[in-house]
């Protein structure tokens, strides 16, 4: 049972991991001058079903006190809430699961299994319970598309008692259109967010602003448009004039030009003790007493920081773990603040950072302390930190973090620290991938150093890279050589060599030697969180191959888990290898809504870094993904992405297999001329004689041959197919190629079915079935469509004539794949057997608009998509589908598009 409590209280080990982060789960403290709005609540109560509240304006018309007001208003009524405030840094998908996943843990969400993995936080979110808000503010930060892919992830998957509140600047790009259409948005935008005229009344008020005259209070509500930021700042400035109407007279201009005037009215008038606190201290992203006292040292800085809280006219309070308030300044007002102290004393910035960086350092936080050296430009500062601490981020995965850094940094101060520019190729290899990081470690001129640290690091690069470039032979020569210099300096850079040279002789079908470097990998991996993950991940690509399915997962989720649990990120760039080999793994074991969710999180990753393999694969399952729910039009262009990607990246082996991908759709839409021309198009030989060559994991099962022989059966010469399969499977089995194997003996089973060599088929498809019962696979088998259904049907009807002498397993598996295929897959063969070959003269002509529905069903459309397509309602494409199989005499969906392609309706 799903189960959603109110409190905010996580686990102790949860609060731990992201207390140094915690201020983004909370709502800002609450300000004095707080209007409560009551077109605002009005417009959440009347939508109480929305998936979608959405607080849209530009900067400063108060999103997050409407939000504020808003979580108020749910928390009252008993609805659970979590809250995030997104910045930047959340553009990075894992950090943005991460805290994903501590916001779901504050819903105190509960999985039965109790998985703990974040990519399945989206799960959780899914799960019917009581009723939660997960709030979303400064969303106008997301820039990233795999991040607002997410959350728009999150609001389709929403249950029926969940709801997303999101404070933007712009309109995002999450499916608005959609939620609006079907009643499940409530907007609030400038219009409802503009105070009125007597809301600037009241708002003045609680600032205690003596009242003003009606028609002054007019001006200075026309003036400002209600624009709430600059009524903050006036009624700051109001304090001290004694003219009001003559300093609203003066206001003029659009509204950042009145934001800009008023701040410089506003800091001008403080006294100087005041006005150098907030400038130096504006450099910070979150204040406490001790901190700023080492920024402004004459100053009282925590009694400061008391005042100007109390006053609420600059700091918003933030949670804190420590006996030390700790507050952040208004965004708006710290922009301000910064342009001022660059304007006004430039070179103070250097020093300021400077000592936060020491600060920072004192306290033992690298990353803020390493932010201020390189924000304060003092980038040999930063270097040096980063000497002290890179390699540990590096063998944590931190990838990203340091890439970050490092393009910061300029680069004739990193040649200066060879380390570091080796430090710096390891982190580009995994978040820009292998095309970035070739050139990279050739500009930097490390590959000539005989320091034995950067030798070591340059001895596993080489071959990495290499490898990563689809170029296994070269590394493979490299690689061997760098196995011979082991042990190095770096115990770190030798495990990833031994991993690294594990795989490339894996793929060039070196089994042997695969795994026993593998098990000197596991010996020397130490406490490397990325050399567990590499080492599991290429551990499991053996099993898949050999046929241990179960196994394989087993290693793909100890891969995908073990930087879950230790870096401080969910999903590091190195960890997307593991990521995009297990959402495979659950594809086979065809739990799909899973492998949605994975594939959001390491599509993009994988696109990022550039793996040929990687991209196949994940590209490859998305799109069967949405063929199987009926997006054909989605399915395709995410072929036609990939296969532009391959062009891009001069990956001849990635264009190959999109068209190879896109044949297949064709096949299954029944079209055999566009399949045949698309394989033609496939067929490039020097691709497909290096595939046969090697073992490549995104190939194991899909290739021209097998693609082929799969044309060959259901449009084709049966027989010859059957014939070349026999040829093929004795040698495939010599190389203990279980899973290849097993593919081409569905493909036989498929082909004698197909020549009427029914109980052939059977025993072929008999011993497919036993295998899968033991080690759970699912689409290998369900992926060739109603084609395989005959042959399992003949498996599980006398199984289930005699159940007591049957496997009750067996029959499990074997109805499970039918279940999968779905109730129209048996109905193929009735359908073929049912046609004359030329349409009875008894049929009814079909309307134009039926043929169009019935063109889009032979292609695999949903109803929803074709609706989609065709401009027309769901129910009135149901109405056309009930005309179409009355006309026809058919009794479902695939025995309607069996016919008509009989009776010449459709091609």
């Amino acid at each position: 049972m799903t189960q959603v409590s109110s409190s905010p209280a996580a686990s102790p080990l949860l609060r731990s991991r992201v207390m140094a982060q915690s201020s983004k789960f909370n709502p800002p403290g609450t300000s004095a001058a707080f209007v409560r709005r009551a077109a605002i609540t009005e417009r959440v109560e009347r939508a109480a079903a929305a998936r979608l509240v959405l607080v849209r304006a530009p900067a400063g018309f108060g999103k997050t006190t409407a939000l504020r007001q808003i979580h108020e208003q749910l928390s009252a009524e008993g609805i659970a809430t979590a809250w995030i405030t997104v910045d930047s840094a959340d553009n990075d998908v894992p950090r943005f699961l991460n805290c994903l996943a501590e916001a779901v843990a504050r819903l105190q969400i509960e999985d039965d299994a109790g998985s703990t993995a974040d990519a399945e936080t989206l799960a959780l979110l899914e799960r019917d319970g009581p009723p939660f808000a997960l709030f979303l503010d400064e969303f106008e930060t997301v820039q990233s598309p795999a991040v607002i892919g997410l959350v728009r992830e999150v609001i389709e998957r929403l249950p029926r008692n969940g709801r997303l509140v999101i404070g933007s600047r712009s309109l995002p790009d999450v499916g608005v259109g959609r939620l609006r259409v079907r009643g499940q948005l409530v907007e609030i935008g400038v219009d409802v967010l503009r105070f009125s005229v007597e809301e600037t009344a009241e708002f003045l008020r609680l600032r205690s602003v003596p009242p003003l005259a009606p028609d002054v209070l007019e001006l200075l509500h026309a003036r400002t448009e209600g624009w709430i930021a600059a009524l903050l700042l006036a009624a700051m400035a109001l304090d001290s004039h004694a003219a009001a109407g003559e300093f609203i007279q003066r206001l003029s201009g659009s509204g950042g030009a009145i934001a800009e005037y008023l701040a410089e009215d506003v800091l001008g008038r403080q006294p100087s003790e005041v006005r150098e606190f907030l400038l130096r201290t504006s450099i910070l992203r979150q204040l406490n007493g001790t901190l700023c006292q080492a920024l402004v040292p004459r100053t009282d800085c925590a009694r400061m920081l008391e005042q100007l809280n109390a006053s609420s006219l600059f700091l918003l309070p933030v949670e804190s773990e420590g006996p030390e308030h700790n507050y952040r300044y208004h965004a708006l007002f710290a922009t301000f603040l910064r342009t001022q102290l660059q304007r006004e004393h430039p070179d103070e910035l250097l020093r300021l950072h400077l000592t936060a960086s020491a600060w920072y350092e004192s306290v033992g936080r690298p990353v803020p302390a390493i932010d201020h050296a390189i924000e304060g430009g003092d980038h040999p500062h930063a270097l040096g930190l980063l000497e002290q601490h890179a390699q540990r981020f590096v063998e944590q995965g931190r990838m990203r973090l340091l890439a970050r850094w490092f393009a910061a940094i300029p680069r004739e101060q990193m040649s200066l620290h060879p380390h570091m520019q080796a430090i710096e190729v390891w982190a580009v290899l995994f978040t820009q991938g292998a095309s970035d990081g070739m050139p990279l470690l050739a500009a930097s001129g490390i590959e000539a150093s005989e320091d034995p640290t950067i030798r070591a690091h340059v001895n596993a690069l080489r071959p990495l890279l290499l490898a990563m470039l689809d170029r296994y032979d070269e590394a493979n020569e490299i690689g061997r050589a760098g196995l011979a210099r082991l042990p190095t300096a770096v115990p770190f850079a030798d495990t990833v060599l031994t991993n690294c040279m594990a795989h490339v002789t894996s793929v060039l079908g070196e089994k042997r030697e695969a795994q026993r470097l593998l098990d000197v990998a596991r010996q020397t991996q130490g406490s490397s969180v990325f050399n567990r993950m590499y080492t599991e991940s290429t551990e499991g690509l053996l099993d898949i191959e050999r046929g241990r399915f179960r196994q394989a997962t087993a290693r793909f989720r100890l891969a995908v888990d073990s930087t879950t649990r230790e870096s401080d990120y969910s999903h590091t760039g190195g960890n997307a290898w593991a990521g995009v080999l297990y959402a495979s793994a659950m594809y086979e074991a065809d739990e799909l809504d899973a492998v949605d969710r994975l594939l959001n999180v390491y599509l993009p990753l994988a696109r990022e870094v550039g793996l040929p393999d990687h991209m196949i694969s994940s590209y490859a399952m998305r799109s069967r993904l949405l063929f199987w729910r009926g997006d054909v039009d989605g399915a395709l262009r995410v072929l036609t992405e990939l296969e532009t990607l391959g062009h891009l990246r001069k990956l001849p082996r990635v264009v190959a297999t999109a068209k190879l991908e896109r044949a297949r759709m064709l096949m299954r839409q029944g079209n055999s001329y566009g399949a045949k021309e698309e394989l033609d198009r496939a067929d490039d030989k020097a691709v497909w004689e290096r595939v046969a060559r090697q073992r490549l994991p995104a190939h194991d099962v899909l290739d021209i041959g097998i693609a082929r022989l799969r044309w060959d059966i259901l449009f084709g010469d049966a027989s010859a197919a059957l014939h070349r399969i026999e040829q093929d499977l004795p040698a495939v089995d010599a190389e203990a190629r279980v899973r290849r194997s097993r593919k081409l003996r569905v493909l036989k089973a498929m082909a004698l079915w197909k020549t009427r060599q029914f109980d052939a088929a059977a025993d072929v498809m008999r011993d497919i079935l036993l295998e899968g019962s033991r080690e759970g696979f699912v689409r290998l088998v369900v992926d060739e469509g109603p084609a395989v259904a005959g042959a399992i049907q003949a498996v599980l009807a006398p199984l289930k004539a005699a159940p007591e002498k049957s496997d009750p397993i067996l029959i499990d598996y074997a109805q499970r794949l039918l279940d999968v295929l779905g109730p129209d897959a048996l109905a193929v063969e009735t359908a073929q057997a049912a046609a004359t070959g030329e349409v009875p003269w008894q049929v009814e002509p079909l309307t134009q608009k039926e043929l169009q529905v019935l063109k889009l069903l032979a292609e695999g459309y949903s109803n929803s998509a074709m609706s989609e397509k065709l401009f027309v309602s769901d129910s009135t494409v149901r109405t056309h589908l009930r005309n179409i199989n009355m006309k026809l005499g058919a009794q479902n969906r695939t025995q309607a598009v069996s016919l008509a392609r009989r009776y010449g309706l459709i091609r």
